[in-house]
């Protein structure tokens, strides 16, 4: 009986601890151009800065113009980021999966440093962009990948 009690205790201590832990998370971004003849530009960026969304944030009603925030957009600019290049997914002769694959080991890459330093991967997204209109040869193919950590 007392090792049940024991044990109960130390798994509502764990549950307690993990409740509590406040979480941070960071964003990293990966452009990838999907422009033809290899003319785009493709990065893996991350801010090295913080930016508090309230500060830049506003209620709004019908009746109250005035609620407006006044930050310029100049002051949501992050200065300082990590930017590494990337290969284009194109050049003169078409697609180059050597490219794509080059991407993905500096993706992973980044990725595992990540995680080396306590991050957790945990959510992907992606998009494309591009107008497809009439002998369109813009475009980027956009991923975000969401780490998470418990902050110390």
């Amino acid at each position: 009986m007392m090792k049940k009690v024991v044990f109960m205790f130390c798994i509502f201590l764990i549950v307690a601890s993990e409740m509590q832990a406040q979480v941070e998370y960071k964003v990293i971004t990966s452009v990838e151009s999907i422009v033809p003849a290899g003319l785009g530009r493709s990065r893996l960026i991350s801010s090295e800065e913080d930016r508090d969304y309230k500060e830049f944030s506003s209620e709004r009603s019908d009746d109250d113009d005035d609620s407006r925030n006044k930050s310029k957009r100049s002051d949501i600019r992050v200065k300082n980021f990590e930017e590494t290049k990337l290969l284009n997914f194109y050049n003169l002769g078409g697609i180059r999966f050597q490219n794509i694959v080059a991407n993905d080991a500096v993706i992973s890459s980044k990725i595992n440093a990540m995680v080396s330093e306590g991050w957790e991967l945990a959510f992907v997204t992606s998009a494309v962009e591009s107008d497809a209109g009439k002998d369109d040869g813009n475009g980027i193919f956009v991923t975000r990948y969401i780490f998470k950590r418990n902050k110390e």
